[in-house]
């Protein structure tokens, strides 16, 4: 593995505690060559400053004065790696995870069993279910529209030990330099969620495999329900409001990208059919929240509209 530096890119925002955890564990990793880049995407508390203080000369640091959106805070961290950073691979990792220290070795090795891999990602975790799986890789149904991740929630007893090649990752994927400079960066338009669909979607439609790695490991600190009737943790109406918005309209925006038109005649119809009942339900009758459900009305209508970037807040 002599030569192949890897390059990660962490976005932080408002997420000081996790970033720390976060970076505290890749401390434990044993691969040789990498380093990483930190955005701080407009925080509205001191967690630059926090950063900068704690992990001077180990982590390159960079700030924007507003949040982004997660896209093009990670592409300003990947056009720094393409400045300033002579590397073979780029890591795109969720602040919010913590690492088995083999991972980055053994989703490199990927790379170089294969060279048709441009995407890699690890079996992903929940932290709070250490040996529950969040997912195996994730899949899209291309005529729903709806993602499935694989092995959600299932104890993992081994029957998801095979490398198999998926649609996308998330929240950790290792990209190669090669990928990138032939397919270029994320889709900003998204301005978060759905964008590393997107971005492995371009990457298989441009040839590459997109690959899931078994042995290498990510707990991710994400909020779970293991059963329907499980409240979920407690948070404020604007993050709950903001993926109901976001996660709707992308998924407008992702099929009208990517989908045949057979493929979006059926999302069409599904949606319209079955979806959207569902998520009245679910906002209506079980969060019992209007504000959801105009959350989710409004993602329909923008991306019926192709409105793109950030427009909800």
């Amino acid at each position: 593995m002599s030569g192949a530096k890897v390059s990660v890119i962490i976005l932080n925002w408002n997420g000081l505690n996790d970033t720390i955890d976060c970076l505290e564990s890749l401390k434990q990793v044993d691969y040789p060559d990498f380093d990483i880049v930190v955005i701080d995407n407009g925080s509205s508390g001191n967690d630059a400053a926090v950063l900068a203080e704690r992990y001077a000369g180990c982590i390159h640091l960079l700030g924007s004065s507003e949040n982004l959106g997660y896209a093009a805070g990670i592409n300003l961290g990947i056009r720094y790696v393409q400045d300033h950073l002579d590397s073979a691979y780029v890591l795109l990792l969720n602040n919010d995870t913590l690492l088995d220290p083999a991972f980055l070795t053994l989703l490199v090795k990927a790379f170089q069993d294969d060279s048709a891999v441009g995407i890699a990602g690890p079996k992903v975790y929940y932290y709070d279910y250490p040996d529950r799986v969040q997912s195996a890789g994730n899949r899209v149904n291309m005529y729903t529209g709806q993602i499935t991740m694989i092995g959600n929630k299932q104890v993992d007893r081994g029957q998801f030990d095979n490398i198999e090649r998926v649609d996308f990752f998330a929240p950790c994927l290792l990209v190669s330099r090669a990928l990138i400079d032939k397919i270029g960066l994320l889709d900003e338009s998204y301005f978060c969620y759905w964008e590393d669909a997107d971005y492995c979607t371009r990457a298989r439609h441009a040839g590459y495999k997109v690959t899931y790695v078994p042995a290498s490991k990510v707990w991710h600190r994400t909020p779970v329900k293991l059963k329907a009737t499980d409240r979920e943790p407690a948070k404020s109406k604007t993050a709950a409001i903001f993926p109901y918005y976001y996660i709707t309209r992308n998924s407008w925006l992702f099929m009208r990208k990517h989908a045949t038109k057979l493929q979006y005649t059926t999302f069409c119809l599904y949606f319209f059919t079955v979806n959207l009942v569902l998520m009245a339900g679910a906002s209506l009758f079980y969060h019992r929240s209007v504000k959801l459900f105009g959350a989710f009305l409004a993602g329909i209508r923008d991306g019926l509209a192709g409105i793109k970037g950030r427009t909800f807040k």
